[in-house]
């Protein structure tokens, strides 16, 4: 059982299906419950994937979304106090912008193993607390 925290563009990936990453996330998500993974996630890839939604006026598609954050199996994490000193060194020196912090702190502090992403600029970034991480495509699974 691993603790596995999946950045903002997997949930996309669910939910929007248009991307060819789409069947790898609906897969992964399948093979994280069968091994009884725990998944994290934190409350700003809910803020992230419904700037769109909202944007469009696409209400049914933020239902969506709101549903899948709160579907059992997902822990949706916040943004604490104990998150503020990761947050902090990760953006000393500017190398990752304050969102990507905010996950990767969030993350470090709830003590995942995996943090999954495919946002390249992330991949091989040392976060004292995270163990692995990495893509989607590459996860150990």
């Amino acid at each position: 059982m691993s603790r596995i925290f999946l950045d903002t563009n997997f949930f996309i990936y669910l939910i929007e299906g248009a991307s060819p990453r789409s069947p790898r996330a609906r897969y992964l998500l399948r093979a994280f419950s069968a091994r009884g993974d725990e998944v994290f996630t934190s409350v700003m890839s809910l803020g992230e994937v419904l700037v769109t939604p909202l944007a469009k006026g696409d209400f049914a598609l933020a239902h969506q979304y709101r549903r899948l954050f709160r579907s059992p199996g997902i822990t949706v994490l916040p943004f604490i106090e104990q998150a503020a000193e990761a947050f902090a060194r990760l953006r000393i020196g500017g190398a990752v912008k304050p969102p990507d912090a905010i996950q990767l702190a969030t993350a470090a502090t709830a003590g995942c193993d995996l943090f999954l992403t495919n946002d390249e600029r992330l991949q091989g970034t040392v976060v004292p607390g995270i163990h692995f991480i990495t893509s989607f495509e590459k996860a150990p699974i």
